[in-house]
C-alpha cells in the first residue's frame, strides 16, 4: 500500500515536472536591446514592447531587456542572427539600409505633427518595406527627437563661428555632409565614445536630441545648448527576419501590437522630455540658446541639398516636405 503510494506519488511529480519543461520549452525568447538608460524614451519603448507583446502572446514570448551602448553593432548582431531584436537611432542605419537617409536631411521636416506622419503613413511604410532585403525586419518607427546644437568652450552666436570647429556626429553620411557644407570638421563616432571625447577635449561639441543629452547628462560636459533643431532623428525598432518567420501568427501579431505601444511609449517621453527638459537643463546649469534665425542654419547647410536630391531623389524629398494630414 504505502509502496504504490509512493509510485504514484513520483509519478505524478513527474507529470508536474515534465509539465514545467514542456510549458518552458514552449516560450520563444526575445531579446531586446536599446542604447539608453532604463529610464529614458527608449526604455520606456522597450518596456511598453515586453508588456503588450508577452501579454497578447498569452505568455509564450519571453521579453529580455538589455542595454547595447553600440547601435551599429546591434544592428548587426540582429542582421546575423545573435540577437533578435533592438531598438535605438537611425543613425547607423543608413549603413545597412542606405535609403533610410533620406530622413536625415536637415530641415526635412517642420515639427513633430509633420514628422510622425510621414513615418505613419505610406512613406514610412515603404521604407520599412525595404528592410527584409537587407536582412533586417522594420516593426516600427520610433524616435529621438530634433537634434539641437551644444558646444564646450567654444560659443556660437551665428553659424560663421562653426567654421573649423569638430562637431561629434553620428556614423551617418548626410548628416556629415550637411556639417561639412557649414564648414564645421564632422567627427564621426559611435555614441559610447561620446563621453570621453567630450570631457577630454577632442571634440569642440556634439549634437542630439533633448532626451537623448537628459538621460545621457551630456550637459555635464557641455556649456552650452543651441536650440537650432536642425535635423529630426527619428529611431528605429527592427528584429532578424528569420526569427520572425519562425513565429506563430499569434506571436507575430503579439510583436506588431508591442510594437505600436513601443512607438506610442517612445513617442510620449519625448514629448514629456522637451516639455520639461529645457528648463531641466537650466536648473542643471547648462547656458540655453534660442535660436531667433534657424534660416541661418538652414542656408549654411543648403550647399549639400543638391547631393541629397540626387542621392535620394528630387520627387521623394518634395513628397516628404509636402506632406499634409488627410
Amino acid at each position: 500500500m504505502k509502496a504504490n503510494l509512493i509510485a504514484k506519488t513520483a509519478v505524478f511529480t513527474g507529470l508536474i515536472l515534465a509539465t514545467g519543461i514542456l510549458s518552458a520549452s514552449a516560450q520563444t525568447t526575445l531579446t531586446i536591446t536599446h542604447s539608453s538608460p532604463a529610464d529614458s524614451h527608449f526604455g520606456e519603448g522597450a518596456a511598453a514592447f515586453k508588456k503588450v507583446a508577452e501579454e497578447k502572446s498569452g505568455g509564450t514570448l519571453n521579453v529580455v531587456i538589455q542595454r547595447m551602448d553600440n547601435e551599429r553593432e546591434a544592428l548587426e548582431s540582429v542582421q546575423f542572427g545573435s540577437q533578435e531584436c533592438a531598438m535605438g537611432s537611425t543613425g547607423s542605419l543608413g549603413n545597412f539600409v542606405a535609403e533610410t537617409r533620406v530622413l536625415d536631411v536637415p530641415f526635412l521636416f517642420d515639427n513633430y505633427v509633420h514628422a510622425r506622419g510621414v513615418l505613419d503613413s505610406e512613406i514610412g511604410g515603404e521604407l520599412l518595406a525595404l528592410f527584409p532585403q537587407h536582412g533586417l525586419y522594420g516593426v516600427s518607427w520610433l524616435e529621438n527627437g530634433f537634434r539641437n546644437l551644444t558646444t564646450g568652450t567654444k560659443s556660437v552666436n551665428s553659424p560663421e563661428d562653426l567654421r573649423g570647429m569638430k562637431i561629434r556626429t553620428m556614423e551617418n553620411q548626410v548628416h556629415m555632409q550637411a556639417w561639412q557644407a557649414a564648414g564645421v570638421l564632422p567627427t564621426p563616432m559611435a555614441f559610447s565614445e561620446l563621453p570621453s571625447a567630450l570631457q577630454q577635449g577632442t571634440v569642440d561639441g556634439q549634437e542630439n536630441s533633448i532626451p537623448v543629452i537628459l538621460a545621457n547628462n551630456l550637459d555635464m560636459m557641455q556649456k552650452h545648448l543651441y536650440l537650432t533643431g536642425h535635423v529630426y532623428s527619428p529611431g528605429i525598432f527592427v528584429c532578424n527576419p528569420d526569427f520572425i518567420a519562425g513565429l506563430t501568427p499569434e506571436q507575430k501579431a503579439a510583436v506588431e501590437e508591442g510594437g505600436k505601444a513601443a512607438t506610442a511609449a517612445n513617442r510620449a517621453r519625448v514629448e514629456q522630455d522637451e516639455n520639461v527638459g529645457i528648463e531641466t537643463l537650466r536648473t542643471r546649469g547648462i547656458e540655453v540658446v534660442e535660436i531667433k534665425d534657424r534660416d541661418a542654419y538652414r542656408d549654411a547647410m543648403a550647399a549639400a541639398n543638391a547631393g541629397f536630391e540626387e542621392q535620394f531623389g528630387a520627387e521623394l524629398i518634395k513628397r516628404i516636405r509636402g506632406w499634409k494630414a488627410q
